[in-house]
Formats: C-alpha cells, structure tokens, sequence
C-alpha cells in the first residue's frame, strides 16, 4: 500500500514585521504575506475526528508568526528559514513545509505586483 501525502495549508497570513536591507525597512517596517504548506499523514485524524491526531492550524499560526516577527532578519530567505525550523522543531509528524514569503512592497525600482521567496524544507 502507497503512503498518501496529506496537506495542511495556511495562506495570506499577514505579518507587520522589519525585515530588509535597506535602513528605512528597519524603521518603518512592512506587511509580508506567508503561506504554509504543510505534508502530513492525515489518515489518523481523518478516521478518529481528534485533534490530537493532526496539528493545528491555530498553533502553526502562532509558532510562525512569533519566529518570523521574534527578530529582524536581513533576508526574508533567513525569516523564512526561522519560520519552517520553528515548525518542523515543534511538530515532528510534518513531514515537508512548503513556505512562501510575498514582500509586496519591496523596495525594487520597477512596477510589479509581488516579489518573495519560496523554500521547501522536509525530514
């Protein structure tokens, strides 16, 4: 029998936080969206309707918005590495975070409507 990939997904989770190179986004600061994407097996949960069986979307929350906010990262790739270590330390029946970091406002001479990184961490 294949292992089914179940996903747990959060997306536009807004953040104000003061991540950036340049000095003005240290002050100022700016509101980046995440969006979680997490592998786990679900057939537990699905069977038994507990929350003990899966994790929550209200503590992926928090977890991620505390490591993401908790210091001032130069790199969202760095802010985003926080986020998915933060995670995989507090749940270990994740097995893949795929996270997106949107920047909307970044500072970059040209028009467009969205800048940011994706990173893909798993055991």
């Amino acid at each position: 029998m294949s292992k089914t990939t179940d996903n747990i997904f959060i997306t536009g989770l807004a953040l104000h936080a003061y991540h950036g190179v340049m000095a003005h986004e240290a002050k100022v600061g700016q509101t980046f969206t995440l969006d979680i994407l997490i592998d786990i097996d679900l057939g537990q949960a699905s069977r038994s309707d507990r929350l003990a069986h899966t994790v929550s979307y209200g503590t992926v929350t928090e977890i991620a918005s505390e490591a993401f906010c908790a210091q001032r990262f130069r790199l969202i790739e760095a802010a985003a590495g926080a986020v998915i270590d933060a995670l995989l330390e507090k749940f270990p029946q994740i097995m893949k975070i795929r996270l997106t970091v949107h920047k909307p406002h970044a500072p970059i001479a040209a028009t467009f409507d969205d800048v940011g990184v994706i990173i893909t961490r798993g055991r």
